[in-house]
């Protein structure tokens, strides 16, 4: 019998990446692939050393992780890749990477259908 569930999740990722969501190049090295993505955020919370809590928020990316192919390679985010989004008429980099031990990306549901790529802002391309 097929899961339900797990055929509802591939369902709503599709849609989610049909409907909410905008190409993005995903960057290593000198490979690269145009992916649709979905943005977000995530709110961290550190405490350093000394007892400060920092609050930092990331930009996220959600892709399908099947999307994720570099040199025609199935991968998995890296810190220190890049993703640059267009802003108007503008590109934006952003540095694939999370504050302190957090890793740098998640997938987002219990299927490992989408990934959420932490990243923050580098600047203009």
């Amino acid at each position: 019998m097929a899961d339900l569930l797990a055929n509802a999740a591939t369902w709503l990722a599709q849609q989610r990446t049909k409907h909410l969501s905008q190409p993005v190049l995903y960057r290593r090295d000198s490979d690269s692939v145009t992916v649709f993505a979905t943005i977000g955020k995530t709110e961290f919370e550190i405490d350093d050393d000394y007892g400060v809590v920092q609050r930092i928020e990331s930009r996220d990316f959600l892709i399908l992780t099947a999307d994720l192919v570099l040199a025609g390679v199935f991968s998995l985010p890296q810190r220190g890749d890049i993703i640059e989004e267009m802003s108007g008429s503008e590109t934006l980099q952003y540095e694939v990477t999370a504050p302190g031990k957090e890793p740098c990306w998640r997938y987002s549901d219990l299927h490992r259908q989408t990934l959420r790529i932490h990243t923050k802002f580098m600047g203009p391309a």
